[in-house]
């Protein structure tokens, strides 16, 4: 009998290697859109500029709101490649190099003109300052995702116990797709052009004021200086990469993903505010919330240091 395979087998291996190099490129076919959202993002921030340039607000405003828009379905589909890759065991270095110049494009260059063109940019007296921050947040984004591609290919015997990439659960740092996120939900939550509101009263314990459109300009721009410091930053953030059918029922994820999904298709404004927000305060408050555990159980620790000391005098 010959060892040859027959022509069954040897069409059934073609096959094979042709679904492998398939499930190969579907990662990278959500890369690509979002690369696409992103230059939209960008093509709409000059298209809300040009508007803006000749008095047409309401233009403008539909132009800055589709540039938070795509920022949005960028991070979705930056979301997407990432989880669909890891599941079908079809990450690889050209996928991980292709990732990080999407996200360079989409959420650090992509938010950063949004932000500039958007917000602060036509402020008086601001216009230096603020192309610094825009500039400052770009390569903040670039450093933050060098950093995670640097400590992503160490291998993990090598790791010393403490290293933060050992904990697969948390990033190192604000994600530069969250931090682009929540200048993408303010826009979207307010599209008109900031320089140009009449700006908006707010009123809390019986004290009433206005805040007008420069001190908005100032309030964004301190916003995005602050998310840069974010981005470089050691603050752990979840990764979320626990959450899913294997760790939680089926039922359960699926209610979840539909009551957002709902929540975002009707009330989209606030509820993507409100995600975005309170994803970006918790790795604050987990940080603040340490420091706090870590004070009590020294003072506790000295504390029972005084009372050794006193029994043994």
């Amino acid at each position: 009998m010959s060892d040859r395979p027959s022509n069954e087998e040897a069409q059934a291996r073609r096959m094979r290697r042709r679904f492998r190099k398939g499930v190969f490129i579907v990662p990278s076919l959500f890369t690509t859109a979002n690369i696409f959202c992103g230059f939209f993002s960008v093509m709409e921030s000059l298209a809300g500029v040009r508007d803006l340039s000749i008095g047409n607000l309401v233009l403008a405003t539909e132009h800055f709101d589709r540039a938070a828009i795509n920022i949005g379905f960028a991070a979705l589909f930056d979301f997407l490649d990432g989880r669909i890759a890891r599941l079908t065991g079809a990450t690889s270095e050209f996928g991980l190099e292709l990732d990080s110049i999407a996200d360079v494009l989409s959420f650090g260059i992509a938010p950063a003109l949004l932000a500039y063109t958007w917000g602060y940019g036509h402020a008086p007296g601001l216009h230096k300052l603020a192309w610094a921050v825009s500039f400052m947040f770009v390569i903040c984004g670039a450093l933050r995702l060098a950093r995670f591609n640097v400590q992503a290919r160490q291998p993990k015997p090598n790791l010393p116990p403490k290293n933060p990439k050992v904990d697969r659960k948390a990033f190192v740092g604000l994600p530069i797709p969250m931090a682009a996120s929540l200048i993408a939900a303010i826009a979207h939550f307010s599209p008109a052009p900031v320089a140009h509101s009449r700006g908006f009263q707010l009123s809390a314990m019986g004290w009433a004021f206005t805040v007008d459109g420069r001190t908005y300009s100032v309030a964004l721009l301190l916003l995005v200086a602050f998310l840069s410091f974010l981005m470089v930053s050691t603050l752990r953030y979840s990764s979320f990469k626990g959450v899913g059918a294997r760790n939680y029922h089926p039922r359960i994820v699926i209610l979840v993903l539909a009551l957002v999904v709902l929540l975002i298709w009707f009330y989209s404004q606030w509820s993507l505010l409100i995600i975005v927000t309170t994803y970006v305060a918790h790795g604050l408050v987990g940080k603040l919330w340490s420091l706090v555990k870590w004070r009590r159980s020294h003072s506790a620790d000295h504390a029972e240091l005084e009372l050794d000391e006193e029994g043994n005098v």
